[in-house]
């Protein structure tokens, strides 16, 4: 029997994990890439493109390299904790280059259509059609994962900020932006509180116009304020291993929502007073996405930044705000985020409807065939690499037919259901949509479906030193590798090494003296996990 082809649409982080998990389960996929490199939204390049991601030259990721890893490829020991775009670049490579999967890559080749062929109702198949250097090929494919990402459609809402029309001064979207010193001495507003808008103010700060020392000209604007969290946590770890634990996950389960806003504010308001430094927002914590800042405080008690609340209008040299101040301005900068769009699918609502309902965030539930996969079309609260390849693996055993998806109905009634439960928690807002989901819990979500979640307390029977590590440790992806299908032989030493590596970057100058004792919040949970799941396996036994 002939294998199946699967088109895969971009070769960024969620391509690439795409290709391999194909390869892995005896698929032939072929990716379409538009560009002449691998990467998507990590290759830092200077020209500036309609139809690709864009970064900015000192880009740094948000999560620490063994949160953000593929599932059986970890990173190098040496590589720093929080990396810059280069050092992912170089990880891709070497991800690339040891499954090798680049002969699978077709680059400079844009996609311009897909669509249901006429027998699809049976087959499930696709037409696809491609350009390279200007031709145009035709391809059949027995299915489509769309990789292309969150970030190529700049969203630039010019109609909410009157005036622009007679601004006189440059306006950009933080897409276009790459690097400070074009800026140099302008006076600068930067629209937007999000994570890009936080970076380039503080960036830009160095370079913008000072007036005697005494007026800086950065300003930061924002609707609602903010949440700023820091990438260091507690005694200098990366914060997304010490919160993103599965211990906590199933603490977050029985915790209320108000407790938990009021630990999380706290906490962040211990490393300094929002409302005093005007970033109070108005929202609860979880009920917006928080943004990394780790040294915007230290930008704005220098004088640096200075937080503005929302511009009501633009003159032809200023901006005026809401609390009735007005500031001159040479640049504007919108940090405004960005829309969703596949344009290759010609906006056909037989495929995805208006508001992009997708089950699980994955198959669009209308299609008489589950052939089409949209894979890293998701924000969790936390890493996007390892997310988007579980959702490939999920993927790839539904296109061979291994899992099956339920019934229509009964997917619009989950999407239903998930997007009542977020709309709960978030505010209105695209996040609804694009899936602001908990890390460990969509990750486990998506490995039920598989056969690959992690059973602590089965683990405990045979490998109690795992499976304290898998309960209380950091989630890190290679706890779904453990066990079932594309289980690797390498995920109990990935995991039993994961604290020595994340330390290993940070001992440039190594102390002649002996290591301190655990904290002892950590002793506690350790003792208590292991009292937990020795008393669960004398009950199961007993049963």
């Amino acid at each position: 029997m002939p294998r199946k082809r699967i088109a895969v649409i971009g070769a960024g982080v969620s391509g690439l994990g795409a290709i391999k998990t194909c390869l892995e389960e005896g698929l032939e996929p072929t990716c379409f890439e538009g560009s002449d490199d691998i990467g998507g939204l990590w290759k830092y390049v200077e020209k500036i493109e309609h139809d690709r991601p864009s970064i900015y030259k000192s880009v740094t990721s948000n999560t620490s390299k063994e949160m953000m890893a593929y599932s059986d490829y970890p990173f190098s020991d040496h590589f720093p904790n929080y990396l810059h775009n280069s050092k992912i670049m170089e990880y891709l490579r070497m991800y690339v280059k040891h499954f090798h999967l680049m002969k699978h890559i077709q680059f400079l080749t844009k996609v311009c259509s897909v669509k249901k062929r006429s027998d699809f109702s049976c087959t499930g198949q696709w037409d696809v059609v491609v350009e390279t250097e200007g031709k145009q090929r035709s391809y059949v494919f027995d299915g489509v994962m769309v990789c292309t990402g969150l970030f190529t459609h700049p969203s630039l809402p010019l109609e909410n900020f009157p005036g622009m029309k007679r601004f006189k001064g440059q306006y950009i979207h933080s897409k276009e932006y790459k690097s400070p010193e074009k800026f140099r001495e302008k006076k600068i507003i930067v629209v937007g509180i999000g994570n890009s808008g936080v970076d380039l103010a503080i960036e830009l700060s160095h370079v913008a116009s000072q007036i005697w020392l005494l007026k800086f000209s950065v300003f930061l604007s924002t609707r609602r304020g903010t949440w700023i969290w820091k990438r260091v946590w507690d005694h200098g770890m990366p914060m997304d291993t010490v919160l993103f634990t599965r211990f906590n996950s199933i603490v977050c389960e029985f915790c209320p929502l108000f407790l938990i806003n009021r630990w999380a504010e706290n906490k962040l308001n211990v490393q300094f007073n929002h409302e005093l430094y005007g970033l109070q927002p108005r929202h609860r914590f979880l009920n917006h996405q928080a943004t990394f800042g780790d040294d915007l405080p230290n930008h704005i008690i220098s004088g640096r930044v200075l937080i503005k609340p929302n511009v009501r209008e633009f003159t032809e040299t200023s901006a005026i705000f809401e609390d009735d101040t007005e500031e001159d301005i040479d640049v504007i900068i919108f940090a405004t985020g960005y829309t969703l769009s596949f344009l290759f699918l010609e906006d056909d609502s037989k495929i995805l409807d208006s508001q992009h309902s997708m089950f699980k965030f994955v198959f669009p539930p209308q299609l008489e065939k589950p052939t089409l996969a949209f894979i890293g079309i998701i924000q969790p609260v936390g890493a996007t690499i390892p997310t988007a390849e579980i959702q490939s693996r999920w993927a790839v055993r539904v296109f061979k037919g291994l899992n099956k998806l339920p019934s229509e109905s009964s997917m619009m009634a989950d999407i239903r259901k998930m997007r009542g439960k977020l709309e709960k928690v978030f505010l209105n807002g695209p996040r609804v949509t694009y899936g602001r989901v908990p890390y460990v819990d969509y990750m486990d979500e998506i490995a039920s479906e598989i056969g690959v979640k992690p059973k602590p307390l089965s683990l405990f029977l045979w490998d109690p030193l795992l499976a304290k590590e898998v309960l209380l440790g950091p989630c890190t992806p290679f706890q779904y590798r453990i066990q079932g299908p594309g289980k690797w032989v390498g995920a109990r030493g990935a995991i039993l090494t994961q604290r020595a590596w994340i330390i290993k970057p940070l001992k440039t100058r190594v102390l002649a003296c002996h290591q301190p004792p655990l904290s002892m919040p950590f002793w506690l949970k350790s003792v208590c996990a292991t009292f937990f799941l020795l008393v669960l396996t004398l009950v199961v036994v007993k049963g």
